[in-house]
């Protein structure tokens, strides 16, 4: 590929979009708040781990050690309450925020990346089958993917038709009376 830039030419050798993975396939999607999530949770980590080391030494140089036992209790309540419940509460609400999702056309699979307690980033690899829409919204749910919830903007999908796919709304639906009666006579 040639191209021209302010009279300069510049030849590309690149064989496949920049939005391609060798492995994965088509980038259809990339979230917005993935600095955002890593970096609150990174946060709320390294802030565990400083009340953690720095504990010991504010227990003896305070006096806490000293005070009512309801002081003690109080005191080690709310440390341990941003020490320990902040990072899990934080991990249980954002692991299934996707980072990146990409599409492989020829084996109709899709590859959600996201992020594991340790900050790294996992991939799960699912089929289109395995989509499943949740009945009643969920406020950090937008479709479960083999029993996992994730988490996408759908308005962050350049192309609608991959959003579409994903979900399932470009098939034809297809209703069975019969099953609908049989329903209705077990009821």
């Amino acid at each position: 590929q040639v191209t021209s830039f302010q009279g300069v030419t510049v030849r590309s050798l690149c064989t496949s979009s920049p939005h391609d993975h060798p492995e994965h396939g088509r980038l259809v999607y990339k979230g917005n708040l993935a600095k955002a999530v890593l970096g609150v949770r990174f946060f709320s980590y390294s802030t565990s781990v400083f009340n953690l080391f720095m504990m010991p030494y504010i227990m003896m140089n305070t006096g806490i050690g000293f005070e009512s036992l309801f002081i003690q209790a109080a005191f080690y309540g709310l440390i341990g309450f941003f020490t320990f419940v902040t990072p899990v509460t934080l991990h249980i609400l954002t692991k299934g925020y996707v980072i990146r999702l990409y599409y492989k056309d020829e084996m109709d699979t899709y590859t959600a990346i996201t992020y594991n307690a340790v900050l790294a980033e996992k991939a799960t690899v699912f089929h289109q089958k395995d989509v499943e829409i949740p009945d009643i919204a969920k406020m950090f749910t937008t479709f479960y993917a083999k029993t996992k919830s994730m988490l996408v903007n759908p308005l962050l999908f350049p192309n609608p038709r991959d959003y579409n796919h994903l979900m399932g709304y470009d098939k034809s639906f297809f209703f069975d009376l019969e099953e609908e009666k049989e329903a209705d006579e077990r009821k």
